[in-house]
């Protein structure tokens, strides 16, 4: 029987489902019938059914993901997820569909789609290796002490997948530079013109998604395919009228990346470089002298920006200084003239592919041949899009959008972000769908979804709070130490590191200490790992992925770390028994975007402070503690060293968010814990 047969009635199906003797109680060895798991079941189906928006916050424990699945098969309608991370992506595709097909006993079928540049282009990868196999320059002698040996690796690999998914290479080293000239990409995509258009791994992924019944993207995805949606060659993903968002409370943050703006001296070097590659040093015409000029117009506009030291950001790999209209004045005529020149090139361009009748050498060497036509096409499209997008960020007039300079590195980034995407995000996301489910172990703020409402554009919505199905009473214990100077006082991070050396003897390692700034990650390691007998990781020594797998696997060991593991990790048993926050993580006021965010809830009538920061510092919070317990045999303690729990009115707010733990302000009390 096909799920459309099975769609009648949907909310008694499901229950059916999640009953005590249902398909899943008999299909799954150990399966424990969830109330809460249940209840988020039938009010996703009435949702799928009747149509709608529904808010749903789901505890850690609560299954919610079989939770969603359940009715979305049963629906009989092409559901698309969305996931925050590809790590849930990958374990919905490859571990709770296969499960579920088997509980079920019904047919569907189901496609993961990752963004582009982590597909394997058929065309950037024959120009690539071409390329490289037939320079005998210096660049090709360095490019052989590199790349040039991973070359068979590729090619054999190119050969026999049927995906073209990056991850299936595990012998790619994740930091290897040649893959992003060889990835899929909406800005060098030839569209059906490729002449592997067939055979494209994007187009094969797209058809499969286009017969499936369930299609598994991730926000990242999600966003940049909404944002490109009117472009021929942006759009990825298959019409779809049900939408779920799992972790939806990353959404507005990743919303903010696609529908903004931004322009690099990479991105311009990289159509310099693959335009480089149809008209070789060697042709000595018109779209050759329009290419120099782009060179020299982005150097000249790079290196003044990167020597302001009005618009250099601070100390650090990376930062971001916020920038308006007069800012950019002393810029204004550089960057005005690299739009003029990327528009030169487009129009060299263009010419290129209908040049006239013929009129002389330099035409005829102009004329690519005819297979070169699509490429020229794309390039030309690139050159134009720059253009308007430089003359866009030097501008600085839109009042919607926050203009910033990044630095990443070496890298000169100058951006636009939108400040309030909720329109933005309802009418490319939400209105375009009869059925949409919003769905995160963390989405309501003091008892209420009003914040995240107000951020995501929702208008009205079911709602649901499910509470998580683990007994933190006797799993958990919360240690606030008493005797700790403010975050912002000179000996902080050496208190910090003092707790955690005490703390983490007593969990005999075994622990995530999370930080806010690599500032104090770096203060206390220097101490820690002179003071603990324990494995210390730190991120950033090797690939996040990695980290994880090494600290799973290595008794004892204690992992420091920021933002990106504060979420998305998932290690269950005793392998993390300890979870150590450094302080409350407030979005820095000095950061542009949310420097304008603040601004604009007081000009609203509202307070930046305990309307914005507050409330996205909860949620974060939320987030970095739901790292420990994990499953109901898992058991811990939960650290938060920052004193403005206790001291600030504020700071109720937070206690009323944390999960309901024990509380101590003893270190002896954490002893007894681990005895």
């Amino acid at each position: 029987m096909t799920a459309a047969e099975q769609a009648d009635d949907l909310p008694a199906r499901v229950r059916s489902v999640f009953s005590d003797h249902g398909p899943l109680a008999r299909a799954l060895s150990g399966y424990e019938p969830r109330e809460g798991q249940r209840q988020m079941a039938e009010a996703v189906a009435a949702v799928l059914e009747s149509g709608g928006l529904l808010l749903a916050e789901a505890g850690t424990g609560t299954g919610k993901t079989v939770a969603y699945l359940v009715p979305a098969i049963l629906s009989g309608r092409r559901v698309l997820v969305s996931t925050g991370t590809k790590n849930l992506q990958e374990q919905i595709f490859f571990k709770d569909l296969p499960l579920l097909q088997d509980a079920l006993g019904i047919t569907f079928t189901a496609t993961l789609m990752k963004g582009r540049n982590n597909y394997l282009c058929l065309h950037r990868w024959e120009l690539y290796r071409d390329g490289v196999e037939g320079d005998t320059s210096a660049v090709g002698r360095l490019i052989e002490a590199g790349d040039r040996v991973l070359l068979p690796v590729i090619d054999a690999w190119v050969r026999r997948t049927e995906t073209g998914d990056r991850a299936e290479l595990r012998e790619l080293p994740e930091d290897v530079g040649m893959w992003k000239d060889i990835a899929a990409d909406a800005d060098t995509c030839l569209g059906s013109e490729c002449p592997h258009y067939d055979s494209c791994f994007v187009t094969r992924m797209r058809r499969r998604a286009a017969d499936s019944d369930v299609v598994i993207v991730n926000h990242h995805l999600l966003c940049a395919d909404a944002s490109v949606r009117q472009s021929a060659y942006g759009e990825v993903i298959p019409p779809c009228s049900t939408l779920v968002v799992d972790e939806a409370h990353q959404l507005e943050d990743v919303a903010t990346q696609y529908f903004g703006c931004a322009v690099s001296a990479y991105r311009v070097g990289d159509l310099v470089r693959d335009c480089e590659r149809i008209w070789p040093r060697r042709r000595d015409d018109h779209v050759r002298r329009a290419l120099d000029r782009v060179a020299d117009q982005a150097q000249t506009f790079f290196a003044g920006l990167a020597l302001d030291p009005a618009l250099k950001a601070g100390a650090g790999p990376e930062s971001r200084v916020r920038y308006a209209a007069e800012g950019m004045s002393e810029h204004f005529d550089a960057g005005l003239a690299l739009a003029g020149a990327l528009a030169g090139l487009a129009a060299a361009l263009e010419r290129v592919m209908s040049p006239g009748p013929p009129a002389g050498a330099e035409a005829a060497q102009a004329s690519p041949p005819l297979e070169e036509n699509e490429a020229v096409a794309a390039l030309q499209r690139r050159a134009g899009e720059l253009s308007r997008d430089i003359r866009f960020l030097i501008r600085a007039g839109d009042p919607d959008f926050v203009y910033f300079i990044e630095t990443r590195g070496r890298g000169i980034h100058l951006r636009a972000s939108p400040i309030d995407v909720s329109r933005i995000v309802r009418e490319a996301l939400f209105d375009q769908m009869r059925s949409t489910v919003l769905t995160s172990a963390t989405l309501a703020v003091d008892g209420s979804f009003d914040y995240v409402k107000g951020r995501l554009g929702i208008r009205t919505a079911e709602e649901l709070r499910v509470a998580s199905e683990f007994n933190y009473q006797t799993q958990a214990l919360l240690y606030l130490p008493r005797r700790i100077p403010s975050p912002k006082a000179p000996g902080f991070a050496e208190a910090a590191a003092s707790e955690v050396i005490e703390i983490v003897r007593r969990s005999r390692g075994r622990a995530f200490v999370l930080f806010t700034s690599y500032q104090v990650l770096r203060t206390v390691l220097r101490l820690v790992e002179m003071a603990l007998p324990y494995p210390i990781l730190v991120q950033g020594t090797a690939p996040r992925t990695d980290l994880i797998e090494r600290f799973r696997t290595t008794p004892n060991a204690v992992l420091l770390a920021t933002s990106s593991f504060w979420q998305g990790v998932d290690v269950v048993g005793e392998a993390l028994s300890c979870v150590i926050i450094d302080k409350l993580p407030f979005a820095s006021p000095a950061d542009p975007v949310t420097a304008a965010r603040i601004e604009q809830v007081a000009a609203q009538g509202g307070d930046g402070f305990a309307d914005y920061q507050v409330p996205l510092a909860i949620l974060a919070l939320q987030q970095g503690l739901g790292r420990l317990i994990r499953h109901r045999t898992d058991r811990g303690v939960l650290v938060v060293l920052d004193p403005r729990l206790r001291t600030m009115g504020y700071g109720r707010r937070f206690l009323a968010s944390l999960p309901p733990a024990p509380v101590t302000h003893e270190l002896a009390a954490v002893e007894r814990f681990f005895v």
